[in-house]
């Protein structure tokens, strides 16, 4: 009685109640991706984002957000079945193919898994599993077993030769991934070693998080430094997302309940600032220096909610608040305020993000990977089930 009584609470407070029209939102991305694909007959450059004077800003597949707008593509063929969306998806998920032996990059699973995984997951084609394990193999490649830690970049602003970002956490799935294919265990040891480490050093007492942590050769911290947000003590919103996204997933692929403590702590912190507006939709740093005449980060908030309706299926009755606070999130980016009409914002879906403004980089633009997080959401939001 007690579980009937919760699920019906849960049903009227409003968490199913919630405003969102998925097949009007997906019928629409319908239209706008057509339209982008339209422009972009040339799949030898990925579509990432807008330059100021409105014109697309296209990068190479070696750039680390190469896998969203395929992966954008194969989320229109699970919620469509149309074909016409998954032959747009081969097609662009073929254009990643040679990064799976990219060793340069920490971002193989960006990359590589919402690719070939999405497109692996959806048609069980047996080449996209060799692409994805040659994949596994190359992110290992930059994980030092005596720093415990997978490398970031080669180096970073100061000398420093071993840096690890928070948005590492979001590659694991795809070591995780391999392991189980493969049988090799050490994949699931480097995503493990990675993610107690980072737990160890990325976070503050009251779990906000830093961006770069910089290791010496024998592991040791030298510096904990911002760099895509206000200052090294403030806590950059996006990484923040990523954080709780990879420790949600962290206990999907465990089931060890310390990732899901916390997750749980990250995401209070998260969901509880001060300065988290009314909408939940976060300023590009929780402490930008002119709150709240700073710009919204729309891509944090399309992160942090499709990674809040996983962590509300894990959470018991705390589910509950995540939920709603997830429904609030894709009401507001479904809203004109974030949610792009027909023949605007590029035909990009989700308005109002920002990439790196202490780098005077990508300021209030879209961002494929908004696009892609907020399609990933409306699709968990369509299937979700509250767990019983």
């Amino acid at each position: 009685m007690k579980k009937f009584l919760f699920i019906f609470t849960l049903m009227t407070s409003g968490a199913f109640a919630q405003k969102i029209d998925i097949n009007k939102q997906f019928a629409l991305a319908g239209q706008q991706y057509l339209r982008m694909l339209a422009d972009h007959p040339d799949t030898s450059v990925t579509i990432h984002s807008a330059k100021p004077d409105g014109s697309y800003r296209n990068l190479p597949s070696s750039w680390w957000c190469s896998g969203f707008f395929p992966g954008g593509l194969w989320y229109l063929f699970e919620k469509t079945k149309d074909p016409k969306w998954s032959k747009a998806a081969r097609l662009w998920t073929e254009a990643v193919r040679k990064e799976q032996y990219n060793t340069g990059t920490h971002d193989l699973g960006f990359m590589m898994f919402d690719s070939f995984g999405n497109g692996l997951r959806l048609t069980k084609d047996p080449a996209y599993k060799k692409v994805l394990i040659q994949s596994a193999k190359s992110l290992a490649t930059r994980f030092d077993p005596k720093i415990g830690l997978i490398k970031s970049w080669n180096s970073f602003k100061g000398g420093y030769k071993y840096p690890v970002i928070i948005d590492n956490m979001m590659n694991l799935e795809l070591l995780f991934w391999a392991s189980r294919e493969t049988g090799d265990q050490r994949f699931h040891d480097i995503a493990i070693t990675h993610a107690d480490n980072t737990i160890k050093n990325h976070f503050r007492p009251d779990y906000s998080s830093y961006h770069v942590i910089c290791y010496d050769p024998e592991g040791k911290v030298l510096a904990k430094k911002q760099h895509q947000g206000y200052q090294d003590e403030t806590t950059w919103t996006r990484g923040h997302a990523w954080a709780i996204y990879g420790y949600v997933a962290m206990y999907r692929e465990t089931k060890d309940k310390k990732y899901l403590d916390f997750a749980q702590k990250i995401t209070d912190y998260y969901l509880n600032h001060p300065n988290l507006p009314k909408d939940k939709i976060p300023y590009w740093d929780f402490n930008a220096p002119n709150i709240p005449n700073e710009e919204r980060d729309a891509s944090a908030g399309a992160i942090t909610a499709s990674a809040l309706l996983e962590l509300s299926k894990y959470s018991g009755a705390k589910g509950k608040r995540y939920y709603n606070d997830a429904v609030t999130m894709m009401e507001s980016l479904s809203s004109p305020a974030y949610r792009a009409a027909l023949g605007e914002n590029n035909n990009f879906l989700i308005k109002h993000c920002v990439g790196a403004k202490g780098l005077n980089s990508e300021i209030d633009v879209p961002l494929i990977y908004a696009d892609y997080y907020y399609l990933e959401a409306l699709l968990r939001l369509q299937n979700y089930k509250q767990k019983k």
